[in-house]
């Protein structure tokens, strides 16, 4: 038995009054995952616990079979770990994104404008962050280009007591009431500051804007956490894996959890990736010896941060007919049994641009025993109408595989 996890991050959603009161799943043209509907187990999984922060690392943990409540040290140690930065023990690591503010008020009275400054590329964003850790690093702190918007601050033997708010969480908000709380608050408010007066006028910026895009004019950390110790993904459930993701933080999970992470051409982590590419490195990976393919996908999440309501009614009808139906008609050309499981990691709804911690909606397939259920359809409230409820979400994967 071949096991397939195909998530569409940030995909379940509240009804959106521009959809006629319906969610994006309900409006979505999603044939093959429908057929598979009427063919599955649908249900509800409630992926990030009461009391934690509702973000994809602590939902991707537990979709993945790992309690947060046990394994969870922090969003940037995982992304770490992708990027291949050694860390110590008494390292603690930041998330350090490239933003976008307003541009003409003091700084504590800026407005947060974009949180991925216009996703902007990794070759652009590499310079950036050369250009501040050349000016702003010191013998303990340190910044790593990563992808996109999404880079890395390492402090050694820095302190791990801080209040630091995501960027995507206050869109369109004054920063003023979203300062950095807890020891030694003011060395990372004063690299926020800094990093303004350094990027604003930087050559990259100036040719952002010259071609009508947002200038990544200021650094924004959060995310702080520690070297994690996740158990190892085949002792805990038996099979062989592979993680497929265009983001670190996803890869680092993987890598975290002895899955081989698997790199794909043109994945970027918003609506132009390359989705048929990652189906058919799913695919690949299943027929070299993997048993179990964890394939994550970021644009409906990117679309929901950026407000982007057809994009995000898009981006999930191509992840049903460029990774779903890709992957299920291989599989199905090759005659070999396998199971599938279709899900978000959490709601990232247009309405509010963040994340929430509400359950999921999640499909279970196997080929070898449809059911027939010809009324299913994948949405949240389909789902939510069989009754079937995870509370614990880390407990679905074993639900999945055993």
């Amino acid at each position: 038995m071949k096991y397939v996890v195909i998530l569409g991050d940030g995909m379940a959603d509240m009804p959106v009054k521009q959809l006629n009161n319906k969610t994006p799943l309900q409006c979505a043209n999603i044939p093959t995952i429908n057929d598979l509907a009427t063919k599955s187990e649908l249900g509800q999984v409630k992926t990030v616990p009461d009391g934690i922060a509702p973000g994809s690392d602590v939902a991707n943990l537990s979709v993945l079979g790992y309690n947060p409540f046990k394994y969870y040290t922090g969003r940037s140690p995982l992304e770490a770990v992708s990027m291949g930065i050694g860390l110590l023990d008494t390292d603690i690591t930041f998330r350090c994104n490239l933003v976008t503010l307003s541009e003409d008020e003091p700084y504590i009275e800026k407005i947060m404008l974009d949180h991925s400054a216009d996703e902007i590329t990794t070759e652009e964003a590499t310079q950036l962050i050369q250009t501040v850790n050349t000016k702003m690093r010191t013998s303990a702190i340190s910044f790593y280009p990563g992808i996109s918007y999404r880079h890395l601050m390492v402090w050694q033997n820095g302190p791990s007591e801080f209040t630091l708010t995501p960027p995507h969480d206050i869109l369109e908000q004054k920063i003023i009431s979203h300062m950095p709380q807890g020891p030694n608050h003011l060395v990372i408010l004063d690299m926020m500051q800094t990093s303004f007066e350094l990027l604003k006028n930087h050559p990259i910026n100036i040719a952002r804007m010259k071609r009508g895009l947002r200038p990544a004019n200021a650094i924004w950390i959060w995310g702080e956490g520690k070297k994690p110790q996740l158990g190892n993904f085949t002792e805990k459930f038996g099979v062989k894996g592979a993680v497929i993701s265009a983001v670190d933080l996803i890869k680092g999970i993987g890598i975290n959890a002895g899955l081989t992470s698997i790199d794909v051409e043109g994945a970027t982590g918003n609506i132009n990736t390359n989705f048929v590419g990652k189906a058919e490195a799913a695919i690949e990976a299943l027929e070299s010896g993997h048993d179990f393919v964890y394939v994550h996908i970021e644009a409906p999440d990117e679309c929901g941060h950026r407000q982007e309501i057809e994009n995000k009614v898009k981006s999930i009808e191509l992840i049903d007919k460029n990774v779903v139906k890709v992957i299920k008609d291989k599989l199905d050309a090759k005659g070999m049994p396998y199971k599938m499981m279709i899900l978000p990691d959490h709601p990232t709804p247009l309405a509010l641009r963040t994340h929430t911690s509400d359950p999921v909606p999640f499909l279970i397939y196997q080929s070898d025993k449809p059911k027939d259920l010809p009324h299913q359809k994948y949405d949240e409230f389909s789902s939510k109408k069989t009754g079937l409820y995870v509370d614990e979400g880390y407990k679905l994967m074993k639900y999945f595989i055993q």
